[in-house]
């Protein structure tokens, strides 16, 4: 299966060099300043130029805003200069400048991009340095990001062909580094994002294991995928269930990365794999159903998190499960009042089919550990709730232990996607007992991203957990900041961040 922008991104050369901003050749030079820098111009590829405009008024330099001025200069006929702020640029702010300028050279078709380093960030030594080139360089490859469209005469995406970091005086050998991890974590999400944003009848569970299977060829991961007959022989009567009622049958997915000695401490990833979501007999509305091509975002996500590591090929054990299904209405599907035996062996209530995605992750937590996970995430777009009450903005959290979710939550902030935790009381816990099973996968009245969260983690038992509900934050109606429309490809780079930080 190709991954349209997976692949120049594969193929792009990323570079740190110690080079005087006038001895660039790129197609575009990229120069990070205030307005009074600007103003100010000089020693770089259409300084003069920029340094009118901005006298002009013509260039505002607001923060994070651009401005492209032919240089007039064979050895880089293009500037991209972006405003700041005249305070200390964050690694945030570098973030998204680079997103904007990413932009700006997709829409020029320029192949080949220098970014002459701030002279304050070129001071930057060890650590400080290799996050300012990861910000640099992630930014830059998930602003560039395009949407594949099935237009008669729609063009390809736009290929970059190299994309150097320089500055005189630049220690390059953390910057490389810093620019290699920045390149990882934006391939993941790429990963992701190109995955989610196919479409149903192009991805379907057996697609989306192949898709799997390639990445572990790719990157030499332990994998396997478990069919419908294996799943229905092994009693994991969730998946089955859910995906019974569709012409695509369901698959378990299973990617293994060994990175120390022994197969202990390991993190379990757990994906919501669900490639299209009518609601099965619970029939959603036919409004924005288009969009649930996305509800496999979860699995996406912890493949993303896969293809990173595989990368960057830490010192650390990680586990990759992500139930797959279709759920769609037929005379077989699955019914509101079923009763389901999940692979763990407690059964399940059925009140809303269209509550499957809890279904599948009961069975892909139970495989997760049967297989030596010591803890888990679970990412899945579970609920509508969650978009109510945190929006398109930051992504909900439910966890068993304050420790896990703390390391997290710290990755989180690093890497600047929003996490917030929702309360996990006693209380909500109760509201998940059934009459007639052990649990019930639907709950009246209110709190429904906790109670789902919580339906999820009464699978994970005793092992520290973190459930992460990205239905508001995994495809969005409209671009904003690092992310494009569609697919975002979210908690990609958390996850891979909460790994490494180990």
């Amino acid at each position: 299966m190709k991954l349209a922008n997976v692949t120049w991104l594969q193929d792009v050369k990323v570079q740190a060099q110690a080079l005087a901003s006038n001895q660039v050749e790129a197609d575009a030079v990229i120069v990070i300043g205030t307005k009074a820098e600007f103003e100010l111009a000089s020693g770089f590829p259409g300084a003069e130029a920029c340094a009118e405009a901005v006298r002009r008024g013509l260039f505002e330099a607001g923060c994070c805003k651009t401005y492209v001025v032919p240089t007039g200069q064979e050895q880089a006929p293009v500037l991209i200069a972006i405003g700041r702020k005249e305070e200390a640029l964050t690694v945030k702010q570098v973030r998204l400048m680079l997103a904007e300028a990413a932009r700006e050279a997709v829409k020029l078709r320029l192949g080949r991009i220098s970014v002459i380093v701030p002279q304050e960030l070129v001071q930057a030594a060890g650590e400080d340095a290799k996050a300012m080139a990861h910000a640099m360089v992630e930014g830059f490859m998930l602003g560039a990001y395009q949407r594949v469209t099935y237009k008669k005469d729609a063009k390809p995406a736009h290929e970059f062909a190299s994309f150097t970091l320089c500055a005189e005086g630049l220690a390059e050998a953390a910057w490389t580094e810093g620019a290699e991890r920045g390149t990882a974590y934006a391939y993941g999400t790429t990963f992701a994002r190109d995955l989610t944003n196919l479409p149903g009848n192009v991805l379907y569970p057996s697609t989306l294991a192949e898709a799997a299977l390639e990445l572990a060829k790719e990157h030499g991961f332990e994998a396997h995928v478990l069919d419908e007959k294996q799943i229905e022989e092994k009693g994991m009567g969730g998946l089955l269930g859910v995906g019974k009622g569709s012409v695509n049958p369901p698959r378990m997915i299973v990617l293994k990365y060994q990175g120390k000695d022994e197969w202990t401490d390991v993190y379990g990833l757990v994906g919501k794999g669900i490639t299209f979501d009518t609601g099965g007999i619970s029939l959603k509305r036919a409004g924005n159903m288009d969009e649930m091509i996305c509800d496999m975002g979860g699995a996406a996500a912890v493949l993303g998190a896969m293809a990173a590591i595989g990368r960057i090929r830490p010192q650390a054990n990680v586990l990759c499960v992500v139930a797959s299904a279709e759920n769609m209405p037929a005379g077989n599907a699955l019914k509101p009042g079923d009763v389901l035996t999940s692979y763990s062996g407690r059964t399940i209530e059925v009140l809303n089919t269209d509550a499957e995605g809890r279904l599948v992750l009961a069975d892909g937590m139970t495989y997760a550990k049967e297989l030596g996970a010591s803890k888990l995430i679970d990412v899945a777009t579970l609920t509508g709730a969650v978009g109510v009450a945190l929006g398109s903005i930051t992504t909900g959290v439910v966890t068993n232990n304050d420790e896990f979710f703390g390391q997290f939550k710290a990755a989180a902030a690093r890497t600047n996607e929003l996490v917030w935790e929702l309360p996990s009381n006693q209380e909500y816990w109760d509201m998940l007992k059934s009459d007639v099973a052990d649990v019930r996968n639907a709950i009246p009245g209110g709190a429904g991203t906790i109670t789902a969260g919580l339906f999820v983690g009464t699978f994970a038992d005793d092992l520290p957990w973190v459930h992460l509900d990205i239905a508001g934050t995994a495809f969005l109606g409209s671009g904003r900041g690092v992310d494009p429309k569609g697919a975002t490809g979210v908690m990609v780079r958390t996850i891979t961040e909460t790994v490494l930080a180990k």
